[in-house]
């Protein structure tokens, strides 16, 4: 997700300072307010604290998370709104079809990550463009556009498998 120079706003934001944590192979965001109350207790029986970004898998790649979304989201480079009728598509793990897709951030290179939005700016979720904008235009309606990798409904589908 290229979100580029503007993590700066994500840590120096006017409430405070925030950080990122690495615990137990998962990247925690939090105010250095919570850190200081985290610092109390053993870091073996600290479960969690502040919002999880993401983790690192087996093969040491960082995957993000479904709670970072409205952190990432509106420092996002490189967005995609949905029509009305694609929305309940992408919340049910299904990629993007051209015909779905409402508006597309002007220079998004192909295979490069979005936050995908309604119409209205509601953030949906993550994907990875399956064309750049300029392919996008001269393409088949049915052709893929967008990538599905996470989204809010995952909290309902996967409810109790959620780590």
């Amino acid at each position: 997700m290229g979100i580029g120079d503007n993590v700066r706003m994500l840590l120096e934001r006017p409430d405070g300072l925030y950080t990122f944590r690495l615990h137990r192979e998962r990247v925690y965001y939090c105010s250095e307010a919570i850190i200081k109350y985290a610092s109390n207790f053993p870091r073996k029986e600290l479960l969690s604290f502040g919002t999880c970004f993401g983790r690192f898998t087996k093969t040491r790649k960082f995957r993000l998370h479904i709670t970072a979304l409205d952190f990432i989201a509106p420092y996002a480079k490189f967005k995609v709104w949905l029509k009305p009728n694609a929305e309940q598509q992408f919340l049910y793990g299904h990629n993007v079809v051209k015909s779905g897709l409402g508006r597309i951030t002007e220079n998004t290179p192909k295979y490069h990550g979005v936050i995908v939005y309604t119409m209205n700016d509601v953030p949906l979720g993550f994907g990875v463009a399956a064309k750049s904008t300029i392919e996008c235009r001269a393409t088949d309606p049915m052709a893929l556009v967008v990538f599905h990798q996470a989204d809010v409904g995952e909290f309902l589908r996967n409810e109790d498998a959620l780590t």
